[in-house]
């Protein structure tokens, strides 16, 4: 299985190409700078310099970029891009999503970054992410989009684990939201290798 990580130098993007990797999947990283990338093979663009003929091979092109701060406003422009040039491809494009926009409530009318505790320096983050979401769920390319865990642990350890859950937020038995970098990554590579959530968004957590 041949597949392409845009931002495959970023915190959870290197994670998941380690991952992809250890399960002997051809990986080819896109990066802005050729020393960056972990992988043998690689291409040298940003997301908007990326062409049709730049994936179209691919069976499943990972969007693992990270916009903060005022960059946040590039989430709907990046995936409007990649939804543009995978038209007429049987490529699927699995996206690093956020937990922002998962649901509180049975309804599905109430997201988490709506609520009243939900830290003000992360509502544009989560907003964008969502609005991101929307845009796949009217494409008519192959997308599925994984949110984390309300805390998503950068530096927790790989546990080998991970709860499947669906468009609403969840906990464990102890009341906690929370998945590492490292669990996550696993999780997206067996939904790339088993493809079980095609044109859903799907979370996960411990």
């Amino acid at each position: 299985m041949k597949i392409a990580v845009i931002g495959a130098n970023g915190k959870e993007g290197s994670l998941i190409v380690k991952e992809a990797l250890s399960r002997g999947l051809d990986v080819t990283s896109i990066v802005r700078d050729a020393k960056k990338s972990s992988t043998e093979k690689y291409l040298v663009r940003d997301v908007y310099s990326l062409k049709h003929d730049d994936i179209k091979n691919f069976d499943v092109l990972v969007d693992a970029l990270g916009f903060f701060g005022p960059m946040v406003k590039e989430y709907v422009p990046a995936t409007e891009h990649l939804i543009d040039i995978l038209q007429g491809t049987n490529v699927r494009l699995l996206v690093v999503g956020g937990a922002g926009s998962l649901f509180v409530n049975e309804d599905h009318t109430e997201q988490l970054y709506q609520q009243s505790d939900f830290p003000e320096a992360v509502k544009p983050l989560s907003e964008e992410m969502g609005k991101s979401l929307d845009i796949l769920r009217k494409s008519s390319i192959n997308w599925t989009f994984i949110s984390p865990a309300a805390e998503f642990d950068a530096k927790g350890d790989r546990t080998g684990k991970y709860v499947l859950a669906g468009e609403e937020l969840t906990f464990d038995s102890a009341g906690n939201c929370k998945i590492s970098y490292a669990d996550y990554a696993i999780a997206m590579v067996d939904e790339i290798e088993n493809a079980a959530h095609q044109k859903e968004r799907i979370s996960v957590r411990w």
